[in-house]
């Protein structure tokens, strides 16, 4: 499985942006699905992730109501909507996959396939 995101880019506070995971090698489906990030000098987060039965999402608290994951069945991707961007939304954003537990979910260890990671940053 091979994952590829796209869509970073420096925007200022109050921004939108859309990113895309497109996702090669496998139905995605068959995963639950992630997003997560790492910020210059911190440790890599949970940001939300995607059931693949019942397609019901999971956000980080800092993040509820700003961000937006879905996918799209057909084009085997998933998306990370970002409104009302704030600085500390800076980092590298990564998708991923897992077959954890639900518990897991907001373990960045519990995901198995990366993909390279896109760079937002949100300029005050």
């Amino acid at each position: 499985v091979q994952l590829q995101a796209s869509g970073g880019g420096v925007v200022q506070a109050g921004s939108s942006l859309r990113l895309s995971c497109a996702v090669s090698g496998r139905p995605i489906s068959h995963y639950d699905m992630g997003w997560l990030r790492q910020a210059p000098g911190k440790e890599r987060e949970f940001v939300a992730a995607l059931r693949r039965s019942g397609g019901r999402t999971y956000y980080k608290d800092s993040v509820k109501g700003r961000f937006t994951m879905s996918r799209d069945n057909a084009k085997n991707t998933v998306y990370l909507q970002m409104n009302s961007l704030k600085p500390e939304d800076t980092a590298v954003y990564y998708c991923a996959t897992t077959t954890t537990v639900l518990s897991g979910i907001g373990d960045p260890h519990n995901y198995n396939y990366w993909g390279q990671g896109t760079l937002v940053t949100v300029s005050s």
